[in-house]
């Protein structure tokens, strides 16, 4: 089992046509070979997988990564009030370079840059 710190940078938008680093999110998952979530280590040990939401001029946010009926969502509180949705990242891999799509809790769906992988508890990246 294999855990890293991943970090997600909002991609282009019409308001930020160039993608805003100030806007991001950083992970603690563990990921298979493939970059896939590793569902077991995560099932062995759900209370180590962490998000955390920068986002200027509001408090960060500290949640973490859990499983919905339409797939993985970041969750803050519990309840689904607050849950934002990840398209697909059941089969999306967490590699640098790679995109996703989060859908804030108001519905507005956003894009994302994988900005970095980095293992935790040794120095190698994806």
């Amino acid at each position: 089992m294999t855990w890293y710190s991943i970090r997600l940078e909002l991609a282009r938008t019409p308001e930020f046509p160039l993608g805003s680093p100030s806007r991001y999110y950083l992970l603690r998952l563990p990921l298979d070979d493939a970059g896939l979530i590793d569902e077991a280590a995560l099932d062995e040990d759900p209370g180590r997988n962490t998000v955390r939401r920068f986002w200027p001029n509001e408090a960060d946010l500290v949640g973490h990564l859990i499983p919905t009926r339409l797939g993985w969502a970041f969750s803050y509180r519990i309840g689904e009030d607050d849950d934002e949705t990840i398209y697909h990242l059941e089969t999306h891999p967490l590699r640098a370079g790679e995109y996703i799509t989060l859908t804030e809790p108001d519905g507005e769906r956003l894009p994302f840059k994988v900005a970095a992988v980095t293992r935790l508890n040794g120095a190698a990246t994806r």
